[in-house]
Order: C-alpha cells, then structure tokens, then sequence
C-alpha cells in the first residue's frame, strides 16, 4: 500500500518546479513569501550574491503591534505595503516574484498585490 505525500512534500515539489524556472539578480533580486499557520513573512533575495536584501513579516517590530491578527489578508496587505516601502528605500524596483508553491490566493495575493500598488514592478 502507498503512503500518501504530505501537503507539505506536495508544496515543496511545487516550490522547486517553480525555483527550476526564476532566480534573483542583482539587477532584478527576487520576492520571496513564505506562509505560516500565525504569521506571513516576505524577503528580497539576490541569488548570485546569495544575500537576503529586504526582510519583513507580521513580527516586525513595526506591525507587531498593530495588527489583530498576523494570520489573515489585512496582515498580508500591511506585509506587502511595508516591503515596498522599504525596497524603495534600498532602490529596488522590480523584483521577481516568488510563490514557493502557493496557490496565488488569498494571503499571497493580497501581499502581492499591496507591494505592486506600493511601487514594486513584477
């Protein structure tokens, strides 16, 4: 009898399909999303150097207390309006979106579409 794969393997397959086609230059560094069960957390990474950029997630210590809740769109919308801001400050504007296997739904969707309308290009 076969072992049904974990929707954690199924995800990570997904994640290395989507990694297979994308990178992150220096030029063009990548948008990273990693969702928790609590929180969201979003990075800017350049591949080449293999340096993280840009670090933010509903535990900042700029969201940590404003939020409700670090697990819901509005969290993922603060997230996403945060990192924009502060990509714009290290003067990135285009970066290339990473879901990590995600559908591209609700809380990704939510966090992307919040660091596009901050000025974000991807």
């Amino acid at each position: 009898m076969l072992n049904k794969p974990s929707r954690e393997s199924l995800r990570d397959i997904r994640r290395q399909r989507v990694r297979k086609k994308i990178s992150g230059t220096a030029e063009r560094p990548r948008l990273n999303v990693y969702r928790s069960l609590q929180n969201i957390y979003a990075q800017i990474v350049d591949d080449e150097k293999g340096a993280t950029l840009i670090s933010v997630s509903t535990l900042a210590p700029e969201l940590r207390g404003k939020l409700p809740s670090g697990s819901n769109a509005g969290a993922a919308t603060a997230v996403g309006q945060l990192l924009a801001e502060k990509a714009k400050e290290a003067g990135i504007e285009q970066v290339v979106f990473d879901r990590a296997g995600y559908v591209y739904h609700g809380r990704i969707k939510a966090l992307a579409d919040a660091a596009r309308a901050g000025g974000l290009v991807f």
